[in-house]
């Protein structure tokens, strides 16, 4: 369930919403690289090279994405108080810590 607070907020990433979408459908052509290369027999070491550049090119996008989050969403939640200040700066460190573990 989304909160009335997000939709009420601009989302730190929209000045660059144009460039992030560019940059998933490059990902997306990545995956779907991954897919022809099973389904035509490819070497092994050769469909985990790109399975690499596939996670690299996410492990990216994701910390471009977080640094948005912390410049304003984050900051933002500072300026308007203590409660709200506490729940953005857990969240961003929930979601670092999905991404350290993935």
């Amino acid at each position: 369930m989304v909160s009335l607070v997000e939709h009420e907020h601009e989302h730190g990433y929209l000045g660059h919403k144009d460039d992030h979408l560019k940059r998933l459908r490059r990902i997306e052509g990545q995956t779907r690289g991954l897919q022809r290369m099973v389904e035509e027999e490819k070497y092994c070491i050769d469909i985990l090279t790109q399975v690499s550049a596939v996670t690299s090119a996410l492990q990216s996008f994701s910390i471009q994405l977080l640094e948005e989050h912390m410049n304003h969403c984050v900051v933002d939640a500072a300026r308007a108080g203590d409660a709200e200040a506490r729940e953005k700066v857990t969240e961003a460190i929930a979601a670092i810590n999905r991404l350290v573990r993935s």
